[in-house]
């Protein structure tokens, strides 16, 4: 039941119910943390994703890093998100653009195993689609979870997490539904304590994770989680963006 709660809560933060999109196409940045001022509210466009009472919620809010406002992540044996509504087209703005940092693996996390599925840092895409085209599975798995969270699952979900051993590039798939794929975007303890700029061609990885061509995104979350492992994780999140171009 835990880990099962834990892949509801995955789509819960994916699925962006009631979001009001970004209207800014020209270049659609998702978050403009630095723009803020550290210990404000969450900035315009953010909310909190909450599981219900099955989860500990994970603690976010604007800190200084470094001379910089940022989001800051801790998770003590919890698990929530902020997502952000949004419209992008993806054949004019592929790249999705980030920073992150960590402080720490989460030395027992595996995302292969459902029962240990936790990342210190990760930047959530879900897609907008057509659910009656999914194999049945995913059709049964999808009205669990709107059972449990009076939401509509996406119809696809592309996660980048910061992983433990797997190569830079490895797709994971859960193991509740084809539709949500874990992409390793960072792995190993060798840049810890350091940020990282992260360029991700969103338009290829979701090619490549599901075989089709993407349908519309409607929302970006980023998420620290370690409820499973029942331990402790902290991230700090950068500015987020699509963009045209790699640079």
């Amino acid at each position: 039941m835990k880990a099962f709660a834990a892949a509801m809560l995955a789509g819960a933060l994916a699925a962006g119910c009631a979001l009001r999109p970004v209207e800014r196409l020209q270049l659609p940045e998702v978050a403009k943390f630095s723009e803020h001022t550290a210990g404000e509210t969450l900035p315009p466009g953010w909310q909190p994703w909450h599981f219900a009472g099955f989860k500990k919620p994970t603690d976010y809010r604007l800190v200084d890093e470094d001379g910089r406002t940022v989001m800051r992540a801790m998770s003590e044996r919890s698990a929530s998100g902020l997502v952000h509504g949004v419209r992008v087209d993806l054949k004019a703005f592929p790249y999705l653009h980030w920073r992150w940092k960590i402080t720490g693996l989460i030395e027992t996390a595996d995302n292969t195993r459902p029962q240990s599925e936790d990342s210190p840092a990760r930047v959530i895409v879900a897609f907008e689609g057509d659910a009656a085209k999914l194999p049945l599975a995913d059709r049964l798995f999808s009205q669990q979870f709107k059972m449990f969270t009076k939401a509509e699952l996406p119809y696809a979900t592309l996660m980048y997490i910061w992983g433990n051993q797997q190569p830079i590039g490895t797709v994971i798939t859960s193991q509740y539904t084809s539709r949500i794929k874990m992409m390793v975007a960072e792995s190993g303890s060798e840049r810890i304590g350091e940020w990282q700029e992260v360029v991700r061609n969103v338009y290829e990885d979701y090619r490549l994770a599901f075989g089709e061509e993407p349908p519309p995104i409607k929302s970006v979350a980023i998420m620290t989680d370690s409820d499973n492992t029942g331990t402790q994780a902290a991230a700090y999140y950068g500015d987020i963006a699509f963009l045209s171009g790699p640079e």
